[in-house]
């Protein structure tokens, strides 16, 4: 009888009302997101410094996102190696020498009249 009271009125004994679960954004992140309405997120592969490779929900539609490498984690040699593929190419300027002796009295012959 006391059972029936306690859910007439609509209440909940109160070792119950302190087991509750409150889901917010936080939750959403680890999970799918739990709304109904929610702003446009584009699907986003982010490529991390160490080369692999998550899948997040981005606000702008871009395919890929690459994060820039932490050049002190890095050896000397392959940062110097890092560093010099940032630094502009020089340009090669080849000269060439155009010999011209074409001779059109050759082709003369082939020539119908």
């Amino acid at each position: 009888m006391l059972n029936t009271a306690l859910f007439v009125n609509n209440t909940l004994p109160v070792f119950c009302q302190t087991f509750r679960r409150y889901l917010n954004n936080n939750v959403a992140s680890i999970t799918k997101v739990h709304r109904d309405i929610y702003t446009r997120m584009y699907p986003t592969i982010v490529v991390l410094s160490d080369g692999s490779s998550i899948n997040i929900r981005y606000h702008e539609p871009r395919r890929i996102i690459k994060l820039p490498l932490d050049l002190s984690e890095l050896s000397e040699d392959e940062r110097k190696a890092r560093l010099e593929k940032r630094k502009p190419k020089k340009k090669v300027k080849i000269t060439d020498d155009i010999q011209d002796d074409f001779n059109a009295k050759k082709y003369l012959k082939y020539l119908k009249k």
